[in-house]
C-alpha cells in the first residue's frame, strides 16, 4: 500500500450508491435527514473496526495497542474502541472521565500532559490510572497525593529522549521539550519515585507524530527500544509497560503515500524478539489519528455559487470553526486541501475550479481552494474526507457565534 497516493486511496476506499456517498452503506442525503441539519461529522465503525483488525495482523502478538483518545473523544467511538483496543491515553481529567465512562479499566489508562493540574493528579490518584509523570515537580505532588489519599500509585516516567522521529509532522523529542524528563535524569527520578513509596509502572517514550515514512518510524522504535532497555536495566524493580509511543500518518494530500504497515509491523517484531531485557515487559503502541482519522466525513451544504473577477466560489455553511484542520490553520505551514468529494454526485466528472469557503467573516475560512469538482448547486453535499481525528474538539466551534457540529457514529 506504500506505493500509493493519498488521492488513490481515497478512490479505492470510496463507497457509493447511485452517485451518493455511503457512510458504513447509508447515503449520505439520509445522514443529512437523520442529523437534522448540515454541518456535522459522521465517523463509520466499521472502518475503525477494520483499521484496528489490520493493526492487529501487522503487529506482533506481544504488542498492546491504546488508543490517544485526543485524536477523537466523541463519547461514541471512544465507547466502540474500548471494545477493540487495549487500553487508552488520555490527556485532561475530562478525558479521564470519558475512558473510565466508557468502561476501560484505570489499570489500562495512562494520563499524559506537560502540565497537568492539582486537581487533575488528584483525580487521577484517586481513580487508580496510570500518571505518565513529565517532570520531578510533578512526581512530588503525586506522591503528595498518594498519601493523603492512602493510595499506592502507579506511575510511568515520560522520558524526553535524545532523538526524534524524523519527517513528522510534530516532533516531541530530540531537543529541549516541554515533554517529560530528559532520559539522562531517569534513572534518579526512578530512585525518587520509589523512596516516595510510588509504583514504577513503566516509561513512555514518544518522538513524533503525523508520520508516513516507514523507515523512519521503524529507526525510531529500534531507538526507542534500545533506550528503554538501557533504562530498564539501571531500574531496581521492573516495570510493567513501555509505552513506545505511535505516529503512524495517515494520507491527507495527493502527494502522500500511504504508510506501508507491514514494514513497520516487520520491523518492530525483529528488534523485539533480539532485545532481551525487554522478554518480560509489555509493549505498548499508542495510537490516535491512524485509528479514526480515515474513518471521519465532515459534511457542509451548498448554500450559494457565487463569481468574484472570473473565480468561482462555492459558499457552504460550515468551516474552519468546525474543522480548523482542514483550513490550513492547525499546524500547516504551507496550506493544502484535504480531499474532498460532492457526496451527492460521486457519478459526475469535474466541470470546472471551484474555491469552497466557509460562512465566517475571514479569508482564512477556506474549505478547500481552487478544486476540480463536478457543476455545483445550492443544496449540494460537501463532503470532507479524512475528518475523523483532530475535527470537532480541536475547532473554535464558539467563534462567530456559529452551531456546534454535531457528531454521529454509523
Amino acid at each position: 500500500m506504500n506505493a500509493r497516493s493519498a488521492e488513490h486511496v481515497r478512490l479505492a476506499t470510496l463507497e457509493q450508491r447511485d452517485g451518493e456517498l455511503l457512510v458504513n452503506e447509508i447515503p449520505v442525503t439520509r445522514l443529512v435527514g437523520r442529523v437534522g441539519r448540515t454541518p456535522f461529522y459522521a465517523y463509520d465503525r466499521n472502518l475503525i473496526a477494520a483499521r484496528v483488525a489490520e493493526l492487529r495482523a501487522a503487529l506482533p502478538p506481544r504488542v498492546s495497542l491504546h488508543y490517544a483518545i485526543k485524536a477523537n473523544p466523541m463519547p461514541a467511538v471512544v465507547g466502540l474502541l474500548c471494545d477493540l483496543v487495549d487500553g487508552f491515553d488520555v490527556a485532561s481529567h475530562g478525558e479521564m472521565l470519558v475512558a473510565l465512562n466508557a468502561g476501560m479499566s484505570p489499570r489500562d489508562v495512562s494520563f499524559a500532559g506537560p502540565a497537568k493540574q492539582e486537581y487533575e493528579l488528584r483525580a487521577a490518584v484517586a481513580a487508580g490510572i496510570c500518571i505518565n509523570c513529565e517532570s520531578e515537580t510533578e512526581l512530588a505532588r503525586i506522591a503528595h497525593f498518594a498519601d493523603e489519599l492512602a493510595v499506592k500509585a502507579e506511575v510511568a516516567l515520560r522520558v524526553n529522549p535524545s532523538f526524534e522521529l524524523k519527517g513528522s509532522g510534530m516532533k516531541m523529542g530530540g531537543s529541549a521539550r516541554q515533554f517529560g524528563i530528559d532520559a539522562e535524569r531517569i534513572p534518579s527520578a526512578i530512585e525518587t519515585l520509589h523512596g516516595a513509596g510510588l509504583q514504577f509502572a513503566g516509561l513512555h517514550i514518544f518522538c513524533g507524530s503525523q508520520n508516513l515514512n516507514a523507515d523512519a518510524i521503524v529507526e525510531a522504535n529500534r531507538r526507542t527500544v534500545e533506550l528503554a532497555a538501557a533504562l530498564c536495566e539501571k531500574a531496581s524493580t521492573r516495570p510493567r509497560y513501555v509505552n513506545i509511543g505511535g505516529g503512524y500518518g495517515i494520507p491527507y494530500f495527493p502527494s502522500d503515500q500511504a504508510l506501508d504497515l507491514a514494514r513497520v509491523g516487520t520491523g518492530l517484531k525483529e528488534m523485539l524478539d533480539a532485545e532481551i531485557a525487554l522478554d518480560d515487559v509489555e509493549i505498548v503502541v499508542e495510537l490516535g489519528r491512524y485509528l479514526v482519522g480515515e474513518a471521519g466525513y465532515y459534511v457542509t451544504r451548498v448554500s450559494d455559487v457565487k463569481i468574484s473577477q472570473g473565480q468561482v466560489f462555492v459558499m457552504v455553511d460550515g468551516g474552519l470553526h468546525h474543522h480548523l484542520a482542514n483550513s490550513g490553520n492547525f499546524g500547516q505551514v504551507l496550506r493544502k486541501n484535504y480531499p474532498i468529494v460532492v457526496g451527492n454526485k460521486l457519478d459526475q466528472t469535474a466541470a470546472g475550479t471551484v474555491t469552497v469557503v466557509g460562512p465566517l467573516c475571514t479569508p482564512l475560512d477556506l474549505v478547500a481552494d481552487h478544486v476540480s469538482l463536478p457543476e455545483i448547486a445550492v443544496g449540494d453535499l460537501i463532503v470532507v474526507m479524512q475528518s475523523g481525528a483532530y475535527g470537532a474538539t480541536a475547532s473554535p466551534q464558539q467563534f462567530l457565534g456559529h452551531p456546534a457540529a454535531p457528531e454521529i457514529l454509523v
